[in-house]
């Protein structure tokens, strides 16, 4: 099987919390990859190692075949990412916001056309971005995700805050983008409801540890064992859950 992100035993230490904790991903090729977990589980720690953006205290991981840190510049040139809330200028317009991007990146200048079109925001590029409404800053910030067509997006939240037409919206874009693009695609959420209407593969964390990975079939069989709903998984997700929190404190106490 053709994996384009694995990571190997990965960890992140802040002096005494460890907020990833050996957590080995195998990401499939032209997938979309849920990578679920409650707030403050590791998601957006692990993103951000993968990226970068905050070196690793243990472990591997190679993105492409190219091994952190040694080929760092190489792999972020393979990955367009969506981390926390979008950043923008609010003076400027859509358009001008990417056109920034685009220059940085060097690319040719019909990719901020292309990205606004993917998005649905050609006919806003010229309104202020800090007229636009969460929607369209959500998208704003894909859009730039998008620039150049990278073959590896990393998502994080990215419907946060948006209201059930607007995530209706993002999930149909996200969920077309391994066909139109040949892309893959890792996103994170909290929300196992969400995930599972446009993920392949899953993998679900908890205190920086992963508690499963694997097809959501194999999410359902697990669901079905224990005597829960295969067609309510976000039950058997919650419950998982809980079970891990209940042993991280009988933990505790010891």
């Amino acid at each position: 099987m053709e994996y384009q992100i694995t990571t190997e035993r990965l960890s992140k230490q802040y002096k005494n919390f460890k907020a990833v904790d050996q957590v080995s991903l195998h990401i499939r090729k032209r997938s979309i990859y849920g990578f679920l977990g409650p707030n403050g589980a590791g998601k957006s720690t692990t993103m951000k190692m993968l990226l970068g953006l905050t070196p690793p205290s243990g472990g591997t991981f190679a993105i492409d075949g190219l091994h952190f840190p040694q080929d760092r510049i190489s792999i972020l040139k393979r990955i367009g990412s969506f981390i926390e809330s979008p950043s923008y200028y609010a003076n400027l317009t859509g358009e001008e916001n990417l056109e920034i991007i685009r220059r940085i990146l060097n690319l040719p200048a019909s990719a901020v056309s292309d990205a606004l079109e993917l998005v649905g925001l050609s006919e806003f590029k010229d309104r202020l971005a800090r007229k636009y409404s969460l929607g369209m800053k959500q998208r704003l910030g894909l859009a730039g995700a998008l620039l150049g067509r990278p073959p590896i997006l990393i998502l994080d939240e990215p419907t946060n805050g948006l209201d059930p037409a607007g995530i209706h919206e993002i999930r149909q874009l996200i969920r077309s983008l391994p066909q139109r693009y040949d892309c893959t695609v890792l996103i994170s959420s909290h929300m196992l409801s969400e995930i599972e209407l446009i993920a392949d593969d899953i993998g679900i964390l908890n205190h920086g540890r992963l508690l499963f990975e694997g097809r959501l079939d194999a999410l359902r069989n697990t669901a079905s064992t224990q005597g829960f709903d295969g067609d309510n998984l976000e039950a058997m997700f919650l419950a998982m859950i809980e079970q891990d929190n209940a042993k991280c404190r009988e933990r505790a106490k010891l």
